[in-house]
């Protein structure tokens, strides 16, 4: 038996998310039905992290144990021809120890949110940005943002789905930037609650849009009640960048 670790790309329009759903489908079942047809086996993928419906992925890092002897480079190739015209590509491929695991030895994990901030519609990026037609404050949004960076219960922030047991984490950036009409919002850390990124952007756009006083996303944090919520930002908007695991 040999472990392989991909690293994955993925456009998450077409799928119900990463994971396995029985309502539709997902980039898991994309993957595991190709290894099917390549390998003969019913091997399992598990991943660094899940994403909802319509979020989409950089580097998604994940494992598959096979039994079948095949060259990693190979492998991805076989992967990559398998899985069209679903839009998922490997773009990386290598054995890994046995012990290593994609989700339980990581160590980081980042995402991006994209917003397009501007009146025209969204062609390139449509459903791949979260267009906000009225004009916002990214550095009012970004001075917002630093209340939630560090260690804090973020109840607030979680969905009401959410399977962790504990809702502190510790959030290590969460950095807002401009470039052009897009305006990015940079999220790390080791490991994040369900929806936690996307309600953290909600609020932050409503911080923007001057609905909310900067301090409110702090008095958010400190309610610890998802009730106080102020927004949800949608799924197209969300990219998962990047795992990282010790050297």
């Amino acid at each position: 038996m040999t472990r392989f670790a991909l690293t994955i790309e993925f456009d998450g329009t077409p799928f119900q998310g990463l994971q396995r759903q029985k309502h539709g489908p997902s980039v898991q079942q994309s993957i595991e039905e190709a290894l099917h047809r390549i390998t003969g086996e019913n091997a399992t993928l598990h991943s660094a992290g899940r994403t909802d419906a319509g979020v989409h992925a950089l580097g998604m890092r994940s494992h598959v144990d096979l039994e079948k002897d095949i060259d990693p480079f190979r492998l991805s190739e076989a992967l990559n021809a398998h899985l069209r015209p679903d839009p998922i590509a490997i773009l990386a491929c290598e054995v890994v120890p046995e012990d290593w695991h994609a989700r339980f030895s990581c160590v980081g994990r980042r995402y991006v949110y994209t917003i397009a901030n501007r009146r025209a519609p969204l062609t390139l990026t449509r459903n791949r940005a979260w267009q906000v037609a009225h004009e916002l404050d990214h550095e009012a949004m970004h001075r917002a943002a630093q209340a939630l960076v560090g260690r804090h219960d973020f109840t607030t922030f979680r969905s009401a789905h959410c399977q962790a047991k504990d809702p502190v984490k510790t959030l290590d950036r969460l950095d807002v930037e401009r470039i052009g009409d897009a305006i990015h919002i940079h999220a790390a850390a080791r490991s994040f609650l369900h929806h936690q990124v996307r309600s953290m952007v909600g609020c932050l756009k409503l911080v923007g849009a001057g609905s909310w006083r900067e301090e409110q996303v702090a008095e958010a944090l400190a309610a610890k009640d998802r009730s106080k919520l102020g927004l949800n930002a949608p799924p197209q908007g969300l990219y998962f960048v990047e795992a990282t695991y010790p050297d």
